[in-house]
């Protein structure tokens, strides 16, 4: 059982380090409607 909740801590650890350094990621979950923040709409209309 021990292994178990090893294993979870670890991949639970990996998962945050990946996620970390994957730059700007948004976890506060779903959104509705456009809210854009001038930042990524000047980045958008960049490309």
């Amino acid at each position: 059982m021990w292994k178990y909740v090893l294993g979870f801590v670890v991949f639970a650890a990996l998962t945050l380090w990946v996620l970390s350094k994957g730059g700007e990621i948004d976890m506060s979950g779903e959104k509705h409607g456009i809210e854009v923040s001038p930042e990524a709409a000047a980045s958008a209309a960049s490309k």
